[in-house]
């Protein structure tokens, strides 16, 4: 089943023209609600997004239900006297010895030999001993809610952070052997740094990644050419570097959170030249970096003028009704909702399924539900309205904060107490290239999917009817990343919960972006798979985790010889673009869209 192609959105001066039928709702019902949102969205900016009354909230969650627990207080003051004596006994301990607390797996900022020695290793584990109080403190609370307990957890350790002994030049042995080393000169780079980024804030200045790596040169670099375009996207096909090819193309949906060339960095490790050449024709969807006239656009606009017509050109221009769909993160989660539609409607152009670090259900969505409630949400919405859009910073900021140990108090110290700049690397390069959302899209993900969790709950409709996950036919290969903290590999494995086909799951080793990126080569790289039959029983996360052994190396050539498994004959590759069917060339790749900060 082939559509014919499909009208390009058309932007006017206010948006797409899609009402927004709630906020319609809300002025009528509050007439005089504007002054009322123009203030909260200025209470957001200065917040950084985050809800005072949230925060609030969770801490008198907490302090009321520890108020009617004195065994539990007890218990409490028993640990904080029992965490004393091992900080007493530390002190005099030989550095060779292991100290009473260690730091989280994530936490690398003790790293450096010095930490094991007096006086450091003593305020080092000062700190440690604060977070393992409130770990305490905050674990299995009856009556308590979990979220709230993982707030007051989770702002408890900022705080504590935000004192701790390496922040500072004169408690850190690492900043304290730099200064020696150099005489001082790093502490004065340190302070160069900082002057110009106080600066840059002073001016609210977004200023440009500065690196080494160039998209459409060093980056996003794979030959090809832009073969479609609307105001939602730029649809990439590459070009081909075999003989002859798979006769079925690939469709890959990247998330709209992040600029797609993560799965075309440089050569080497691009997944996208991978597969052109393991002999797939590849086509990429590059989303616009959106601003205020696309506030209006809504998540289903993102499905139909997204996902659907890039489908509709794959299709003509290769003229093969089968096509391999694979979407990464937020990607693979409209994709899946395409997915389920075109089930529902009896569409069956799919050959494949793949979703990469993508969840389909989110009541295990990991640290980021640390930032989500209606609080919050509303908080957001309000932001948005102003703006028209999520600001990059402003959704970046929230990443962050859930790594802060790596992500923002290391970065500070290497950069303003040891002078050091940055390494350029390409990752690090796509890393600061963020994207910004459309507003009412952004508020319907956040609800429909994150916080009413209606995809799997069997309550996500479209056009008017309710999809099921469970009406996908096509074979699935579902990638998880063992260290996510974005898409928790266990809730990207829940895609097996509610579906019935035939399924591959693979874990991988590193993170969510990490973990995708792992080239055949990349050293210290691991995976398991397994394969889920039709009509097997289910089998929880951690059972098929002890059950299926890791395997060493790279996991894409797994999933090319899967997709090789369910694909056909090898044809001739076809024409780049179809100019007759209304699919020309419109410029060479990357394109224009992925470059618009």
């Amino acid at each position: 089943m082939t559509s014919q192609p499909r009208k390009p959105l058309a932007a006017t001066p206010t948006g797409t023209g899609l009402p927004d039928h709630r906020n319609a709702e809300k002025a009528r019902a509050h007439p005089h609600d504007g002054p009322d949102r123009a203030l909260r969205a200025t209470l957001a900016r200065m917040t950084g997004g985050l809800s005072p009354q949230a925060a609030a909230g969770a801490w008198l969650d907490w302090a009321m239900h520890m108020g009617r627990a004195p065994g539990r207080q007890l218990e409490l003051a028993q640990h904080a006297i029992e965490s004393a004596w091992k900080l007493a006994a530390d002190m005099g301990a030989n550095p060779e010895t292991e100290p009473p607390f260690a730091p989280g797996p994530n936490d690398h900022r003790f790293a450096h030999p010095g930490w094991s020695r007096p006086p450091f290793r003593a305020k080092q584990q000062a700190l440690l001993a604060g977070h393992d109080w409130w770990d305490r403190a905050t674990d299995d609370i009856p009556g308590m809610g979990r979220q709230d307990a993982a707030r007051v957890r989770f702002m408890a350790h900022q705080a504590l952070d935000t004192f701790s002994p390496a922040n500072g030049p004169l408690t850190n042995p690492e900043v304290i052997e730099s200064a020696l080393k150099s005489n001082g000169q790093s502490l004065v780079t340190g302070a160069s740094h900082a002057a110009q980024d106080l600066l840059h804030a002073l001016k609210h200045e977004e200023t440009a990644p500065s690196s080494k790596f160039r998209v459409g040169h060093d980056l996003a670099a794979t030959k090809g050419e832009v073969v479609y375009r609307n105001t939602l996207f730029e649809l990439i096909q590459y070009a081909p570097q075999t003989d002859t090819v798979r006769a079925e193309p690939i469709l890959i949906v990247p998330a709209w959170i992040m600029k797609y060339y993560i799965l075309d960095l440089r050569p080497e490790n691009s997944l996208i030249n991978y597969l052109v050449g393991q002999g797939f024709t590849v086509f990429c969807m590059s989303w616009i970096n959106p601003g205020p006239e696309l506030h209006d656009v809504g998540l289903d606009d993102y499905r139909t003028d997204g996902v659907m017509a890039a489908m509709d050109a794959v299709s003509t221009i290769t003229g093969n009704e089968k096509i391999h769909a694979c979407g990464y993160c937020l990607g693979g989660t409209i994709l899946s909702i395409a997915a389920a539609t075109m089930a529902r409607d009896g569409d069956d152009r799919l050959a494949s399924l793949t979703l990469l670090a993508a969840q389909t259900d989110f009541a295990e969505a990991g640290e980021l539900m640390l930032f989500l409630d209606e609080s919050q949400v509303s908080l957001l919405e309000d932001l948005m309205f102003d703006q028209g859009y999520l600001a990059s910073d402003q959704m970046v900021g929230a990443f962050r904060a859930i790594r802060s140990e790596d992500l923002v108090w290391q970065r500070a110290v290497r950069r303003y107490l040891l002078g050091i700049e940055e390494k350029e690397t390409d990752m690090g390069t796509w890393n600061a290239d963020a994207t910004r959302m459309p507003a009412r899209m952004h508020s319907e993900y956040l609800r429909g999917l994150f916080m009413e969790n209606r995809l799997t709950a069997g309550r996500f409709a479209v056009a008017g009817k309710v999809i099921a996950l469970r009406d996908i036919s096509a074979p699935m290969f579902v990638v998880g990343t063992e260290t996510d903290h974005i898409a928790p590999w266990r809730s990207v494995y829940k895609t097996k919960l509610f579906t019935v086909g035939d399924l591959r799951f693979l874990l991988t080793s590193s993170g969510h972006n990490g973990g995708i990126v792992s080239e055949p080569g990349h050293p210290r790289r691991h995976y398991r798979i397994g394969h889920r039959k039709p009509g097997a029983l289910y089998m929880d996360p951690d059972t098929w985790l002890a059950s299926h052994a890791p395997q060493d190396g790279s996991w894409w050539p797994e999933w090319a010889k899967w997709l090789g498994e369910h694909s056909s004959e090898r044809i001739d590759p076809p024409p780049m673009a179809a100019p007759d069917a209304g699919y020309p060339s419109l410029e060479k790749a990357p394109g224009n869209y992925v470059l618009i900060r």
